[in-house]
């Protein structure tokens, strides 16, 4: 497969680019399939709009079956802008208090990453369907549990919009696993480079100093949303950094590193390397690859046994009037399958099972890092049973 076709990606312009946020070109045929599988209007409410303006960057307010209820945002200016983005008129002054609003169905948490478990849980609790930026929580295994029971206990949909998961080409190599054309992953790669000189503008600067695999799903994801299974040990380096703030006497978290790289043993009994960097500059983004037992899959190189090529597929459509948009054309699709996962009250791709065990590999892995490489086990959480600590 030819990778730029597939991913569509605008080169990148480091003047005006985060690193990771590119935007995929417009396909108009993009919709041509589409099939509406609900007539009814989901009434939703979106909090935060920040340095990312990650509220308004998903397409909620372009979905046909979607009302922008209401909008949350604590500073004013950005309030403002994001009712103006998202076409509405009913403003919150925090996202606590938009979940009073009995009217409201599911509600998008796009705020600070601290802030993700505590506003996820409230809402879940108040009755609504939650979607969530990453990561699921913010270094604790403690909100990790909390949160895996909430969903379980409230019955609402929860969804983490981890846009590796639409990546063309891991969007590929899932439907390729599922449809047993690869066996088992025998060993798995997965990178997030995103250079942080110095850091990224952030709400209490909960970015300054960020351990990298506290942040780990954009690469995790290319084994966990291949396959929907997790890692169960963990083993993790990483290296005192050479800029200012991820020096640990120049953050909050005591963090020393500003790149880890940890090594995973896989649920299925292979291995995945994953790697997280704030501090390599150079050509950044989120990527990954994957060797089976079948099969091959390198970003625009695919082939099976005997160098027979793997067939090409696309991603479903999207509906009218909704755009891929950033992280590689990813964000309409991760909209479009939470709001079809409550129109038709199934379960939805990426649900809290998947998200926690992503995120809670790069937890541990930070421990590990922080004890030399030390081999941690990895807390498991699976919907159909309780969780364990593996």
């Amino acid at each position: 497969m030819n990778e730029a076709s597939q991913h569509g990606a605008v080169p990148i312009d480091p003047s005006n680019t985060i690193q990771g946020f590119e935007t995929s070109a417009a396909d108009p045929s993009s919709s041509e399939a589409w099939q509406p599988v609900s007539d009814r209007k989901l009434r939703v409410g979106i909090a935060g709009y920040g340095v990312c303006r990650f509220g308004a960057a998903f397409h909620f307010q372009d979905h046909p079956n979607v009302t922008i209820a209401a909008v949350a945002e604590l500073d004013a200016d950005k309030r403002a802008e994001l009712a103006r983005a998202c076409r509405c008129a009913t403003t919150y002054e925090s996202c606590e208090a938009m979940l009073a609003d009995h009217s409201i169905e599911a509600v998008f948490v796009a705020t600070d990453a601290p802030s993700h478990a505590r506003l996820t849980m409230a809402a879940l609790r108040a009755g609504k369907h939650v979607a969530c930026a990453v990561p699921a929580v913010f270094g604790s295994l403690e909100d990790a549990h909390a949160l895996f029971d909430t969903v379980r206990t409230t019955g609402r949909h929860y969804m983490m919009f981890e846009t590796s998961y639409y990546h063309a080409d891991l969007y590929c190599m899932r439907e390729l696993y599922r449809a047993g054309r690869l066996g088992r992953v025998v060993y798995a790669e997965g990178e997030y480079w995103h250079y942080f000189g110095t850091p990224l503008a952030s709400h209490e600067g909960w970015r300054t100093g960020l351990p990298p695999q506290w942040y780990p799903t954009h690469s995790n994801a290319y084994y966990v949303g291949v396959t929907g299974g997790s890692f169960t040990e963990v083993s993790c380096m990483g290296m005192p950094s050479h800029i200012d703030h991820l020096k640990p006497e120049n953050n909050s978290f005591g963090n020393p590193f500003g790149t880890e790289v940890a090594l995973f043993r896989t649920s299925e009994g292979g291995m995945a390397r994953m790697a997280v960097s704030w501090d390599t500059p150079g050509q950044g983004g989120e990527t990954g690859r994957i060797r089976t037992q079948h099969g091959t899959y390198y970003g625009n190189y695919a082939s099976g046994q005997e160098g027979v090529a793997l067939p090409e597929i696309r991603r479903p459509p999207l509906p009218p009037g909704v755009a891929a948009g950033g992280h590689g054309g990813s964000h309409g699709y991760l909209m479009s399958e939470f709001v079809e996962a409550i129109l038709m009250d199934r379960a939805p791709l990426i649900d809290v099972a998947q998200a926690l065990n992503m995120t809670v590999g790069g937890i541990m892995a930070h421990q590990s890092a922080l004890h030399d490489g030390e081999l941690l086990r990895i807390p498991q959480f699976n919907l159909g049973e309780v969780t364990s600590d593996g």
